[in-house]
């Protein structure tokens, strides 16, 4: 599909210089992928973090769809840590009924951008809610045909309430697309090398050598949460 013509601009270095904990601002930037334009608004206030970024690896996600020509349509999707929802707003806008998670303080930019980029008649398909990850994952249904995720691997401290997320939420035939950019010192690659591999059978589909960024597709495989790491 050919891509629309918009202009872009994703560079996470650009970004991180730009952060400025105690400023409030909504920047709006654009992108194209899979004959549609995105029109992102990240909202810079001093409780969003990196929820207000659009990361390259959520970038390298959206490419991966429009290379591959995939098609939501009539899917269950959920989408782990949207941030801006750039990822599951193109997946709503490829016919999929998307759930947006992440922390309750940055619902309300996702629905921001719900609501300057998808149809009044397109949004009955749409569902926004909280998820913190090893905690609120029981209130969600295990039914989903995928669940999307980019850049959620950025912190140690996180990974094994994201395992537990991830295989609470997957049954077998569940598709699991993840971008991952690996960085020194946050234990990244033995995550996705030793961690995933014990609870997820993966292939990497696609890589971004330039910026070490990888995307997986995962599948579940039949360990359950009564192993060691997820207890």
């Amino acid at each position: 599909m050919t891509t629309a013509s918009c202009s872009q601009n994703s560079n996470d270095d650009d970004i991180m210089d730009k952060i400025q904990p105690s400023t409030y601002y909504m920047n709006q930037n654009n992108f194209a992928f899979c004959g549609y334009c995105l029109k992102i608004a990240r909202n810079t206030s001093a409780n969003q973090g990196v929820s207000a970024y659009v990361w390259d690896a959520g970038v390298a996600l959206c490419r991966y769809f429009e290379k591959e020509n995939i098609s939501f349509t009539g899917q269950k999707v959920i989408e782990l840590g949207s941030g801006t929802g750039i990822v599951g707003l193109l997946a709503t806008l490829l016919g999929g009924n998307v759930t947006f998670t992440d922390q309750p303080n940055a619902l309300q930019q996702i629905e921001h951008n719900i609501a300057i980029n998808i149809p009044a008649a397109c949004r009955h398909r749409i569902n926004v809610r909280p998820l913190i990850w090893g905690e609120d994952h029981i209130r969600f249904t295990n039914e989903y045909d995928f669940i999307l995720g980019s850049d959620l691997v950025y912190s140690s401290a996180s990974y094994s309430s994201l395992i537990r997320t991830l295989h609470y939420l997957a049954h077998p035939d569940t598709i699991i697309y993840l971008a991952s950019a690996f960085r020194k010192g946050n234990g990244s690659l033995s995550f996705h090398d030793v961690l995933l591999p014990m609870y997820f059978k993966c292939l990497v589909v696609d890589k971004l050598a330039d910026k070490d960024i990888t995307v997986y597709k995962m599948t579940k495989i039949g360990r359950g949460p009564e192993d060691w790491f997820l207890t």
